[in-house]
């Protein structure tokens, strides 16, 4: 229970997962039919890169802050609108002081009819969550286990929807319990589309993890990845990705400009590379 986002907020694995979440969101809002998002470790919901925590890591500065006001290309400022739009939402000076967590980038997006159900354990967080979001009545906040939740709410009623797994990955084992938890969640609920945040650390490790997920049976899966450096030092956060279950159509083509233009930007060394594979199910 020690890892807090606040430390990590904006950094350039939040660009990435959140980039890509608002443009899944923005293709669900092409269709009249509500949706359901549900969070499984959703934060607190929004961050103040000007207090302590962030300030005493300065990630941020190496995500958000090297974007804000930075990217000239067209074909990317495009594919970061939605993103930009949900950050420029809670900071209408114009300025760059708080960052929106996923429960906050899905909620300014998000229609009256929409519903978010989101998820915390850690208690002081999940407090958080219900304060904030308490005159929302779109928002639900749950003091509750992530993956004892996919269990819990899913399916939902409504008949589309957006499910993120975003694990803290500081036990042993998670991504086991990631790719566990998917398989029962996509059992219950086959059409919905799921997200899967991870860390790149050891190349192998995650090549394992995403070939593992080949093997649960899942067809239509996409690995979006960003590394900001060569992965040498194994110890390091040196990328992250997505997968991403029952990707909308032509995300494939969105991720093939984002993904590039990520890494061009947040990118430490030469051997910073955003790309995108498709996971073949196996037999």
């Amino acid at each position: 229970m020690n890892y807090r986002h606040s430390y990590h907020a904006g950094n350039f694995a939040d660009v990435l997962k959140h980039a890509v979440l608002a443009l899944i969101v923005r293709s669900l809002l092409k269709k009249e039919s509500v949706f359901r998002y549900l969070d499984t470790h959703a934060g607190i919901g929004l961050y103040d890169l000007k207090a302590d925590e962030a300030a005493r890591t300065g990630e941020w500065q190496g995500g958000v802050g090297r974007l804000w006001d930075k990217v000239t290309d067209a074909a990317l400022i495009e594919k970061l609108e939605p993103w930009r739009q949900a950050v420029e939402a809670v900071n209408p000076d114009g300025g760059l002081r708080f960052y929106p967590g996923s429960p906050e980038l899905v909620r300014s997006l998000a229609r009256p009819g929409d519903r978010l159900t989101l998820c915390e354990l850690h208690p002081e967080d999940a407090a958080a969550l219900r304060r904030r979001y308490r005159r929302d009545e779109r928002v639900t906040a749950v003091e509750i286990d992530g993956y004892t939740a996919l269990n819990a709410y899913l399916p939902p009623k409504e008949r589309r929807g957006l499910v993120l797994i975003d694990p803290p990955f500081e036990e042993v084992g998670e991504f086991h319990r990631m790719t566990e938890g998917l398989k029962r969640a996509h059992k219950k609920w086959p059409t919905g589309i799921y997200a899967l945040w991870y860390p790149i650390k050891d190349v192998l490790e995650t090549e394992a993890f995403t070939r593992g997920l080949g093997k649960a049976g899942i067809p239509d899966m996409l690995a979006a990845e960003l590394l900001i450096r060569r992965p040498n030092d194994k110890t390091r956060l040196n990328g992250c990705g997505l997968v991403i279950v029952n990707p909308p159509f032509k995300l494939k083509e969105e991720l093939d400009i984002l993904l590039p233009g990520l890494a061009g930007h947040l990118g430490e060394d030469a051997g910073a590379r955003g790309r995108v594979v498709t996971l073949a199910a196996e037999s």
